[in-house]
């Protein structure tokens, strides 16, 4: 059997890779909250600050990330973590801007929930495989992966089992229950498609 090769992106490679994976994901945030959805991790945390509190989601999801930042750059390295924090103050950005030009007038939840998930679900495998991410859990479940081989895909289901159950208490049950088919699309789509032996770069 052939070795897989190395990935060995340059920086056009990285700026394009990283660009497409941070819209998509900022798309994704755009079609969630637009019908009013929740969804896990870190960017769930962050939307329901938001949708509680009134403060704009991509400001909560900015500050939310920065303790998190610490722990990639001791164990993820330096690369990681410019990337990482780069590409949240991007997304920050970018879910800030998108509802200015961009509105959804009528979308069914459950379709809205598949949506959202399918493009958060290729923006993060766009990010994970130029060694960026969006920050926050994401960073704990790629570390859990590379140290243990326990797939991040899983370490995210669970983590967002928690984060759903806890969201119960805040929201209707239909809005969780919507909110959980968008986590689950997006985390099959990591957990299926996320393998370094599969990736080829050259």
């Amino acid at each position: 059997m052939k070795k897989p090769l190395s990935p060995n992106h340059n920086l056009t490679d990285d700026i394009q890779g990283l660009g497409l994976g941070v819209f998509l994901c900022g798309l994704g945030m755009h079609v969630l909250t637009s019908v009013g959805l929740i969804t896990g991790q870190t960017a769930g945390l962050a939307v329901i600050i938001a949708y509680l509190t009134g403060f704009s989601f991509g400001v909560v999801f900015f500050a939310i990330n920065l303790p998190f930042y610490f722990i990639a750059y001791k164990r993820l390295g330096l690369e990681f973590t410019v990337k990482s924090l780069i590409s949240v103050t991007l997304l920050s950005v970018v879910t800030t801007l998108l509802p200015l030009g961009f509105t959804i007038e009528k979308l069914d939840p459950a379709l809205g929930a598949v949506i959202f998930g399918s493009l958060v679900g290729l923006g993060l495998l766009a990010m994970f495989r130029h060694k960026g991410s969006l920050g926050g859990l994401g960073v704990i479940a790629l570390l859990v992966q590379d140290t243990t081989g326990f797939k991040a895909g899983w370490v995210q289901l669970i983590t967002d089992a928690v984060i759903f159950t806890a969201a119960l208490f805040l929201f209707p049950a239909s809005v969780v229950a919507y909110s959980l088919l968008g986590a689950v699309v997006l985390n099959l789509i990591i957990t299926f498609n996320h393998r370094r032996d599969r990736y080829i770069a050259a």
